[in-house]
């Protein structure tokens, strides 16, 4: 039987999972009458927010001119922050389709999608996609895709997902032009992880692409790099659904039960062999996990739920290899963990999993790059937030990225305007089609990871797309800025800022501070200081209690007593007073960033 294994590609929302749906109607491989949009997109999550945020395999039967076929197909995302399922899928296949909205054209994780496909060494086929608009601009988008990749403009297949046009036609052209893969089942077993997740019973359960030789289940096997040894409980395919099988080959697309029940045994990207052959087989090169950009400290709001957060994250982690973790300890908060994600939305979608697989409620801390500094010894050290940070470093360096932008030439002066604003370089800027734009900056990793993209979006009116890639440390002046509540340090709202920034950025988070507390029945002092020195300064007046309203009249003096009564009680109070600060603020604190 001959196999097919390939990706569909592209940026968000242009037709990946429509697709995917039409291929599984073709084939056959879900009846009519059991069909939904998004059929791939399993999560609640994907449903709601109409992305793909989990890679998805299926594996389709089909029968082409009298022949079999084995068809696996991987539905990837297409949001910047899950480039790394895509790298992932990547190293599973031999094709990718490359689809391009004909209302938008090329956006700019079309770009980024495309260059990972190309490392990998991929055939690839250019596709149009909804061709049914009333806003497409096939011959307009065709040029620009033939321009771009350099090939013959008849080479770009025109479909429409939603009604089926031309995808027969694409799925003929997919069986004829993308490479089988190298069947090579005498060799001994080898295969390559690109997914995993925890099944409470079957333990955790790898989704793997065998590359050589073949398993069945009952065998012994053994992981190249972390040593974890184990026998397989069960192995399938992907229907999408996971159906039972007895033998996985060379060249196929499948999952093993391994029954292991430590999460943190199993890593993406490690190699699976027969247990004897971890010693005379080289694990599979090519993968390489990819290195959180932000990094938030978690806590949960009850202490009580601290081991069931660390089963969470370390379950989640088996199928996020880009989420990081390790254990911290806040006075105010108690157990937690410093959580590293690749950007907002993968933090928004994290924090969320863990609410509503897990029910657990988050407090969460001041999101931050990963800055680096050099101590009296003239040591690296990393600083991943505020409780890293020591007075004795001598001098730092930030993460800086190259950004690509591409907008409509209408929006260019507004968009000037924003990144002026921001500390970055202009590289270069160039039509890219028509009437749009491609704008090239590079700037501090922290100006992207905030609201940047929401911004972006909201003066291009929704018309604006990015991509980013790391380049290297760069030197910064950075400063600790603290706050402190009624004479006491909150480590928990301390955060690493630019000394150019200090003073703007602590008069925003007093200001804020001051809105979200509660009111005392004292003044409480805010403050922000750096290197002791109080910067920015704002007080929440005492709540008052009329204490004269029982009078009516009377001597003056008997009424001073009383207000200096009050005045002292308050005073007491003040040094006394132990000021809680609500959970639910530390979450506001940052949320308007």
């Amino acid at each position: 039987m001959k196999i097919k294994n390939f990706v569909i590609i592209s940026h968000i929302d242009h037709g990946k999972s429509t697709l995917a749906d039409r291929f599984l109607e073709i084939t056959g491989t879900v009846q009519k009458g059991k069909m939904q949009a998004q059929f791939l997109d399993s999560m609640d999550l994907e449903r709601e927010k109409g992305i793909t945020i989990k890679m998805t395999p299926v594996k389709m039967n089909y029968k082409l001119n009298d022949e079999d076929l084995m068809l696996n197909l991987i539905d990837t995302p297409g949001h910047i922050d899950f480039n790394y399922e895509v790298s992932r899928s990547l190293a599973a296949v031999e094709g990718a389709i490359l689809l391009v909205d004909a209302t938008k054209g090329i956006q700019a994780q079309t770009i980024t999608n495309l260059e990972l496909a190309k490392k990998e060494g991929l055939k690839i086929i250019p596709v149009i996609n909804k061709i049914d608009s009333l806003q497409a601009r096939p011959d307009e988008v065709k040029l620009e895709i033939a321009t771009f990749l350099d090939v013959d403009i008849d080479d770009i297949f025109s479909i429409s997902a939603k009604t089926g046009q031309n995808v027969p036609e694409l799925l003929e052209k997919v069986i004829k032009e993308f490479p089988s893969p190298n069947v090579e089942v005498d060799k001994p077993f080898k295969a390559l992880i690109f997914d995993s997740k925890y099944d409470s019973f079957l333990g955790v359960v790898s989704f793997i692409r065998v590359i050589e030789g073949k398993i069945k289940s009952g065998q012994k096997i053994s992981l190249i790099n972390s040593k974890a040894q184990s026998v397989v409980k069960e192995l399938g395919v992907f229907k999408p659904n996971m159906v039972p099988i007895d033998e996985l080959c060379a060249g196929e697309i499948g999952y093993i039960a391994t029954g292991i029940k430590d999460p943190e045994k199993i890593r993406i990207g490690d190699t699976i062999v027969y247990a004897g052959d971890e010693n005379i087989l080289t694990a599979l090169s090519g993968y390489k996990d990819p290195e959180p950009k932000l990094f938030i400290s978690m806590y949960p709001q009850d202490q009580d739920d601290f081991e069931i957060l660390k089963v969470a994250l370390s379950k989640l982690k088996l199928n996020d290899s880009a989420l990081f973790y390790q254990p911290q300890n806040f006075h105010i908060f108690g157990r937690g963990f410093l959580c590293g994600f690749l950007g907002t939305l993968h933090t928004e979608i994290t924090m969320e999993r863990l609410r509503r697989e897990y029910d657990i409620e988050l407090i969460i801390g001041a999101p931050q790059v990963k800055y680096e500094a050099m101590d009296s010894k003239d040591e690296k050290v990393v600083i991943y937030n505020s409780a890293n940070w020591s007075d004795s470093f001598k001098s730092f360096t930030e993460p800086w990225a190259e950004v690509k932008i591409i907008i409509g030439d209408s929006y260019l002066g507004r968009v000037y305007d924003f990144l002026s604003e921001l500390e970055g370089t202009h590289k270069e800027s160039y039509p890219f089609g028509s009437g749009r734009y491609i704008l090239i900056y590079e700037m501090p990793l922290r100006e992207i990871i905030g609201k940047f993209y929401e911004k972006l979006l909201n003066i291009t009116q929704g018309y604006a797309s990015l991509t980013y890639r790391e380049l290297e440390y760069r030197p910064a002046d950075l400063v600790k800025l603290e706050i402190w509540i009624n004479g006491e340090k909150e480590e928990a709202l301390s955060r690493i800022v630019p000394k150019s920034r200090s003073y703007e950025d602590a008069r925003k988070l007093v200001e804020k501070l001051k809105d979200l507390l509660p009111r005392q029945a004292f003044a409480v002092a805010l403050q922000g200081k750096i290197g002791g020195k109080i910067i920015a300064r704002e007080t929440i007046s005492a709540t008052r209690k009329d204490v004269l309203a029982h009078l009516y009249g009377g001597d003056y003096t008997r009424k001073r007593k009383l207000l200096e009564k009050q005045k002292k009680g308050k005073s007491e109070l003040k040094e006394k007073g132990d000021m809680r600060i609500p959970s639910d603020v530390f979450l506001k604190v940052f949320e308007t960033d």
